[in-house]
């Protein structure tokens, strides 16, 4: 029971911090009103208007009763209550009003309606407190006569309930707009702390987060510029590293080419000269993992100029590009470009056609790149992301390679806040799925 009532509060409750805490804030002083309200209205003002009604219901049968017994001294009578008691009074021989000129939801009107049944009767009275703006028509049906009275609605009524509403709601929404400010001041630090998080785990730059807001909020933000600063220190320095190892070793490596060109057993430099180009190679690719944590500037890239751009450099007429002109994502241009050729690269070195197609949806944008080549073995979709991870059979994407290329590519998409699948193609061979944020 109380676990199906927790899921319909998460449900029904807001998800952000802000408008949670507008709620801690405004529902008990909204709650309080409301039991104010309620009870001034039950206790207070529908029993000092009953009260109010009764004593003028209980005027108008004394003149009933009064009128009844001395029709004689009628000026006298009514010029007394017209002076010391503001009423008008008449008396009619017209017909009784057949329809009702009560209000059906009026808290007035009821009362009235309650004690003047009580008193007089039912059918026996008639009265509109709409009819004129100050004052009430009260009509009383005797044995030959109507007895015609103009009362003033202070009589009926108590103070103008409006007022009232108005004193209660006026300092709630005060109170509320003031609890809107201050706790927009309050949660803006965590807003900023959360995009810094994110920016930074897109791997962006985070130069321009300061601390603010309250002291368990600027330790929170103040952890985490240091940890920031750690990881980059931490990156930057094993970049240089890798990329001072790979660098060294293409020296002896050029001098072992030249010793080579100097032996005469072309047999044995054959195979020297292979192991060494290979070495060479897995260089290459240390250096090109090296590259991508590299801390690079975020901007706007268009995709369509992208991508026609890799298809000019790469030079091959097996290339189809289907994209729209105006797709806009934030990134780095170079690394993004650099794992777009990784598998562009790779689809044409295994197959004979690729397809790029672009789409985009309300909020992310979708790349399916798809070549007809001997694509790649279902259950090794997650191997070949695996750093140094070579596949043997099949499609042999790592040939040439060390295993980084693909590693190096999802490391770049899941920085950028997407995601990489691999699938089969239509065409037979293997599909690269890429998800990315505007």
């Amino acid at each position: 029971m109380f676990s199906g009532l927790n899921r319909f509060l998460k449900i029904i409750l807001p998800k952000r911090l802000f408008y949670r805490a507008l709620i801690i804030v405004a529902a008990p002083t909204i709650i309080l009103q409301i039991i104010i309200t309620i009870v001034f209205y039950d206790s207070i003002w529908i029993k000092a208007n009953k009260n109010i009604t009764r004593s003028l219901v209980s005027q108008l049968k004394t003149i009933e009763e009064v009128y009844k017994n001395d029709k004689s001294n009628l000026d006298f009578f009514t010029d007394s209550y017209k002076n010391n008691f503001n009423f008008e009074i008449g008396i009619s021989k017209d017909n009784f009003p057949s329809t009702s000129g009560e209000r059906k939801f009026s808290p007035i009107d009821r009362s009235l309606r309650r004690e003047l049944k009580s008193t007089f009767g039912n059918n026996n009275y008639w009265f509109s407190t709409s009819k004129f703006k100050n004052a009430v028509e009260i009509k009383i049906k005797t044995e030959d006569e109507i007895l015609e009275f103009l009362v003033p609605k202070e009589l009926v009524a108590t103070s103008s309930i409006r007022l009232f509403v108005l004193w209660t709601t006026l300092p709630s929404i005060v109170l509320v707009v003031v609890a809107l400010i201050f706790l927009k001041n309050q949660t803006r630090p965590l807003v900023k702390l959360a995009k810094a998080a994110e920016k930074f785990g897109k791997g962006d730059y985070v130069n321009d987060f300061r601390p603010s807001g309250a002291l368990e909020i600027r330790k929170a933000a103040y952890e985490f510029d240091r940890m920031a600063k750690r990881i980059n220190r931490h990156l930057n320095q094993r970049s240089v590293m890798l990329s001072g190892i790979s660098h060294d070793l293409r020296t002896p490596l050029t001098r072992l080419k030249l010793q080579l060109e100097m032996i005469k057993q072309k047999d044995l430099t054959e195979k020297m000269s292979k192991d060494i180009d290979e070495m060479e190679n897995m260089l290459n690719n240390y250096l090109q993992f090296a590259k991508t944590q590299i801390q690079e500037n975020s901007t706007n890239i268009r995709l369509n100029d992208l991508f026609e751009k890799i298809i000019i450099d790469i030079n091959k007429n097996n290339i189809k590009l289907i994209c729209e002109d105006n797709i806009l994502i934030h990134g780095r241009p170079i690394a993004l470009r650099r794992s777009f050729e990784n598998i562009i690269n790779n689809g044409i070195s295994y197959g004979k056609n690729v397809l790029i197609e672009v789409q985009r949806s309300s909020n992310r944008v979708l790349i399916l790149i798809q070549d007809d080549g001997p694509g790649i073995p279902e259950e090794q979709y997650k191997n070949v992301f695996k750093p140094f991870f070579r596949l043997d059979k099949s499609r042999s994407l790592n040939q040439s390679g060390v295993g980084l290329g693909l590693s190096i590519v999802e490391d770049i998409i899941n920085s950028h806040g997407g995601n990489i699948q691999l699938s089969k193609s239509k065409f037979g061979g293997l599909m690269v799925k890429i998800s990315l944020p505007f």
